[in-house]
């Protein structure tokens, strides 16, 4: 945090430096990114990522889109326009702010063609079925995401809510990795704190679960000891990796 001098900010250990929340998915057959935040450079440079088949969008607060502009470098060697999926009410969120993409004087070969998909229910990416899971996060329409691939674990990423209504509760019941927000340990409005995501975990029935969207008043080094043995804290770099069959 820009200004502070807590623990976790002056601890200089790599796991407590925190980008925005995001991740990246990649399948035999496609590459995908969850959300364009504005550390979205300095996260594909970190990771040696050099290839986005498509974008996935939870919601449009800042800290989720304003790396829009990055996606360039993901457009330089593909002709067709680049697929983004999201609410209806976030992909015309991201249409106002980056409306120079969007415009039919968008020529330029490198620049983003965006090619928005508004997301209705489960879409196929190759063999990776994608699931919408909406969320409540304040008054922002906001939805994780479910990926299923064929002999793979399911995993549901749920970076930024607070409750979880009923219809998507049945959608990511007993998923075998939950991937959660959990600011910090005091009550929010719109995001769940360290003790709600341990119930939402427990009540879903999750086999593992990671807890993201840390903020700094949360230690990973001072918390771990509360953690159920399934249960970690997420850090940048974090990598999960499964056998395909491909």
């Amino acid at each position: 945090m820009i200004s502070c001098d807590c623990e976790v900010c002056t601890s200089g250990d790599p796991l407590l430096i925190r980008t925005r929340s995001s991740v990246h998915v990649q399948t035999p057959e496609f590459s995908v990114l969850v959300d364009s935040g504005p550390d979205l450079r300095e996260q594909a440079l970190r990771e040696n990522l050099t290839k986005v088949d498509a974008v996935l969008y939870t919601h449009a607060h800042l800290d989720h889109i304003t790396g829009f502009d990055e996606l360039r470098a993901f457009c330089w060697r593909r002709d067709s326009p680049l697929p983004l999926y999201g609410s209806e009410e976030c992909l015309e969120e991201i249409k106002r702010m980056f409306s120079w993409a969007f415009l039919p004087t968008n020529t330029y070969k490198g620049y983003v063609k965006p090619d928005p998909q508004v997301t209705n229910g489960p879409f196929q990416l190759g063999k990776l079925t994608v699931t919408p899971i909406p969320v409540i996060h304040g008054s922002v329409p906001t939805q994780g995401y479910r990926f299923d691939y064929p002999g793979t674990p399911g995993i549901a990423y749920l970076p930024d809510v607070k409750t979880i209504p009923e219809a998507s509760w049945k959608m990511i019941a007993d998923i075998p990795i939950l991937i959660i927000d959990t600011l910090h340990r005091r009550e929010h409005p719109t995001h769940m704190n360290f003790t709600e995501a341990l119930a939402t975990s427990s009540k879903l029935g999750a086999k593992k679960t990671y807890l993201t969207h840390l903020s700094h008043e949360l230690d990973p080094r001072e918390a771990a000891s509360e953690l159920p043995t399934n249960t970690s804290f997420a850090h940048d770099g974090l990598k999960l990796t499964f056998p395909v069959d491909a």
